[in-house]
């Protein structure tokens, strides 16, 4: 297989104009001699607002489909992923420079470890950043720490799944993303914690951009009641699999 990582974004009209700045954390991006990135830029739906943002790049594929979501969208991407590993980017967030080369090294070095996140900072609207409580230590995650986490704290899981870097065979074993209106990349990191060691990078490797559009800050995101349906099926899931005793490698 193709010595690439494939940087998989979801994408959506309102959010299309932050491409630009997506794009160029990505050209920032410095990887040993022989890798290189694709950039998978899949939008969620058929419009004609998207593509004007897409960067005239050989390197950038996109493509269009019917409106299922940003997880049906970064899934139907993975059609286009030629490379063994596969990188989340969503379409309003930014990389720091050295974090594919860092979670490249993790997981080149380590054939036991399946997936790679590291720590996230708040993009707010002034410019400033915020950082998250709880961050664990830099090092390995041991299979089924994120799910007793997630389970201890309402739901929140102590390491953030749009830092994802993951194997693109065990991303397919699991299915890709949950088909869920939301919360469908937490479900995607409880599934690998399930069957996998991870591991955590202490040093930032994203700013998660915080914007008055942004799916996460409408009020539908927060209904009680959707809410405990998603999350009572991401945990179910996640059990699951930890019961039927598969493991990765």
């Amino acid at each position: 297989m193709t010595r690439r990582i494939i940087i998989v974004t979801a994408v959506h009209a309102p959010s299309a104009p932050f491409l630009a700045e997506a794009y160029k954390s990505l050209r920032s991006q410095e990887l040993p001699d022989g890798w290189e990135w694709h950039w998978v830029i899949q939008e969620d739906g058929e419009s004609d607002a998207v593509a004007p943002y897409v960067p005239d790049d050989a390197r950038v594929t996109f493509r269009q489909g019917r409106p299922g979501g940003p997880g049906v969208a970064r899934t139907i991407a993975l059609a286009h992923a030629d490379g063994p590993y596969v990188k989340v980017l969503d379409a309003d967030d930014q990389l720091t420079p050295g974090v594919l080369a860092r979670d490249l090294a993790v997981l080149e070095a380590d054939p036991a470890i399946g997936w790679a996140t590291s720590r996230v900072l708040d993009f707010l609207p002034d410019g400033s950043t915020a950082g998250f409580p709880g961050d664990p230590d830099e090092g390995p995650i041991e299979r089924g720490a994120v799910l007793d986490f997630w389970t201890a704290n309402d739901w929140r899981a102590q390491v953030h799944p749009a830092s994802l870097f993951v194997r693109r065979d065990l991303l397919l074993a699991l299915g890709g993303w949950m088909a869920l209106p939301a919360s469908e990349d937490t479900g995607l990191l409880l599934a690998l914690n399930s069957v996998s060691r991870g591991w955590f990078s202490a040093e930032v490797g994203l700013l998660y951009r915080k914007w008055e559009g942004q799916v996460t800050g409408q009020a539908s995101h927060v209904d009680p009641a959707e809410r405990d349906a998603r999350m009572a099926v991401v945990g179910a899931r996640a059990r699951a699999l930890a019961d039927f005793g598969w493991r990765h490698p």
